[in-house]
């Protein structure tokens, strides 16, 4: 079909010549229905000749369409050059080519094959890269070796308006060496795209891309380009940020490099997977995951050339450090307790024993409930459990709205008023526990937290209940109750240990797929009692709950370096006040999803955690280490650097004076001036 854009010029007049291969007579060349037959003269056999169609040039109008797109095409993509063609380069380069624009790549390491692979052009001289005149000089190189690559750029044979970019994780360090040491008529702007090959392996869409036009100039051209070498992030579906130096390096020493440094001590801690991840824990294996393939010049360029990020390292050591000061603190009360703990009570009793007269103190009991207690169905069912659920609190509500919707009839007796709650979730609420008792539920489930456990376990009047109930515990530890049950329960009880890995905040959109770990401690022999153990396991078996049978002392090994790890490091961030910023990476993310799964919890739960799981102390020690192992590295790395600096005015004159460029110094001046190789020895 032929266009009738007015951009194209008049199709040529089609011309009839005579030809050989023309027969007028076929009916399959025009049908006599058809219009377009043309009338030939009836004209004898001798002077009938055939008839053949020309055209000046048949594909003009495609080619005039072509050409156009050409040239729009080429007005839109850009010869960029990458300085720097390793991992990150390399990830940037796989975009840039498949947009369509022209990549060439210089580095000091040969990566030319790799280049090759990705349509690259390859050159292991800058001269000759710079010859070629790029639209775009795009710095890939590490932080630490940013200001020594550019420097070593022949500039002179770039074209004087050529558009400088970077990609370093830090902008003010690289706005300020691109300003000092570029030329005014090259343009700069700074970047930084928030992801690498790791955490946008599935794609750039939403992934931050902020940048700060420094010096771009007014002439339409060189406003067009800067303007192409954004869209190229903008076509990806990068978030992007416009945003000053400054303003970045603030945002990121508050998520990158907490991020980056939360990573590195996790993998110190050489952190596995486990058949108990919790979801918590799960999030910091990621964050391992994607921290671990950058490099130690990467985070440490982080650390040194973000001005930001030592205060962050102090707020982190402090936060730290008051965590631990916060367990310690509990842990010499309770030690407190159990040195004191017997004459505080003979104290009191004697009190009692002078206010009341030397007569015996009767406590009476309330003996109230909710107005459903006394009412309950007597028929019993043998598709459905009694559970008597002890300790009413969060955890004990957010279980009871399952157990209930499965159809269990739920009994529940708590020292604080929830009668209100429990009727809202058609439980029968007791305040009293010889009522609660007398009840007979099947099962009694124990949802208190770690530290109050034994004492409202003794505070149960075990005569009242049937001797082959099935006690059961939801604990975060399983040592301690598996003890506690065995130490102060009559052997005619039942006893099952179990800890589900996840609570209202992370399961609040399902149980399917968490773990449900337990222990069958003890169970009798009868069909009836290994039936509602079963049975009580299928509630969470319906839920689609990872059912994970696993003993007690193995269940607190993991749980120690999964669950006790993840919550102290979400206490630590907790503590460090962390928010949401306009340049949050995925890394960062994880870290406030962190912070809020772990913040509703109650510091009784983690501290129980730490007290009641003989394998904590061992994970928070290794911790410790591992935070201290960093900062080492850290400050022995900023130590050399600090040296050279130090040091290098002294080894720079020792090479000059073997170059003979300066005059050898007078023998006395040599004398009362040590070399610097005397200075290195005493320093080393």
């Amino acid at each position: 079909m032929l266009s009738l854009s007015p951009l194209h010029p008049l199709p040529p007049k089609l011309i009839l010549t005579r030809s050989p291969f023309f027969n007028p007579q076929s009916p399959n060349l025009y049908p006599q229905s058809s219009n377009l037959s043309p009338k030939i003269p009836n004209l004898s056999p001798k002077r009938r000749r055939s008839l053949k169609i020309k055209s000046l040039d048949a594909a003009q109008l495609f080619d005039y369409e072509t050409k156009l797109a050409v040239q729009y095409h080429s007005s839109q993509t850009l010869k960029i050059a990458i300085i720097g063609f390793g991992n990150f380069g390399q990830f940037l380069a796989k975009t840039l080519t498949r947009q369509g624009h022209t990549v060439l790549a210089y580095s000091r390491s040969d990566h030319s094959k790799t280049a090759a692979a990705l349509g690259v052009s390859f050159f292991s001289d800058p001269h000759d890269l710079c010859e070629q005149h790029p639209h775009v000089i795009l710095l890939c190189t590490s932080i630490i070796s940013a200001e020594e690559v550019l420097n070593s750029l022949p500039l002179q044979r770039l074209r004087r308006n050529t558009l400088f970019a970077d990609v370093l994780s830090v902008k003010e360090f690289s706005k300020a060496l691109f300003l000092k040491s570029l030329p005014s008529y090259f343009d700069v702007i700074c970047t930084h795209p928030m992801f690498g090959p790791e955490s946008a392996k599935n794609g750039w869409n939403g992934l931050c891309f902020v940048y700060e036009k420094v010096r771009i100039g007014s002439e339409v051209s060189r406003v067009s380009r800067c303007d192409k070498f954004l869209s190229i992030f903008e076509r990806e579906g990068c978030e992007m940020v416009e945003m000053s130096c400054a303003e970045h390096d603030k945002f990121a020493a508050e998520s990158q490099f907490i991020t980056h440094t939360v990573g590195r001590v996790l993998q110190m801690l050489g952190l596995e997977s486990t058949p108990i991840n919790t979801r918590g824990y799960e999030t910091l294996l990621d964050l391992v995951e994607n921290t671990a393939g950058d490099s130690f010049d990467l985070y440490y360029g982080l650390f040194m050339y973000n001005k930001n990020a030592l205060e962050m390292l102090e707020r982190l050591d402090l936060a730290f450090e008051d965590l631990k000061k916060q367990l310690f603190g509990r842990l010499h009360d309770v030690v407190r307790n159990q040195l004191f703990g017997n004459a505080e009570k003979v104290r009191t009793l004697q009190e009692e024993c002078v206010n009341q007269n030397g007569a015996a103190l009767v406590r009476s009991s309330k003996a109230v409930r909710s107005s459903k207690a006394h009412i309950l169905d007597s028929s019993e069912d043998h598709s459905r459990l009694k559970i008597g659920i002890v300790g009413f609190g969060n955890f004990g509500q957010f279980l009871a709205k399952t157990i209930v919707r499965q159809g269990h009839k739920v009994l529940a007796y708590s020292r604080s008023d929830y009668s209100d709650v429990a009727e809202q979730l058609g439980v029968s609420y007791f305040s009293d526990a010889d009522d609660f008792c007398e009840e007979h539920p099947e099962v009694i489930l124990l949802c208190t937290s770690i530290l109050s456990t034994g004492k409202v376990l003794m505070s149960l009047p075990l005569q009242r209940l049937k001797r082959s109930t099935l006690f059961v515990d939801v604990l975060s530890v399983k040592e301690f109750p598996k003890n506690l049950f065995l130490q102060n329960l009559p052997l005619d009880f039942d006893i099952l240990c179990t800890h589900p890995m996840f609570g209202p905040e992370s399961g609040k959109n399902g149980w399917n797929g968490l773990a449900f770990v337990y222990d069958r401690i003890r169970i009798g022999n009868d069909e009836s009692r290994v039936s509602r153990c079963d049975q009580f396991l299928d509630i969470f078996a319906q839920e689609g709950c990872r059912m994970v049978d696993m003993s007690c002392d193995e269940h607190d090994k993991h749980a120690a370096g999964s669950q006790f790890i993840t919550h102290t490091m979400g206490r630590v961030l907790e503590k460090l006040g962390l928010e949401s910023t306009p340049v949050n990476t995925k890394g960062y993310k994880t870290l406030l999803n962190l912070v809020e799964n772990t913040a509703g919890d109650s510091f009784d739960l983690y501290y129980g955690l730490f007290m009641y799981n003989v394998n904590a102390m061992e994970q928070l020690k290794r911790l410790d280490l591992a935070f201290e192992a960093l900062k080492k590295q850290l400050f022995g790395r900023l130590h050399g650097v600090l040296r050279k600096q130090l040091f290098e005015n002294a080894d720079d004159s020792q090479v000059m004076r073997e170059q003979h460029l300066l005059p050898t110094p007078l023998e006395n001046e040599s004398a009362a001036t040590p070399s610097f190789e005397a200075l290195n020895s005493q320093n080393n």
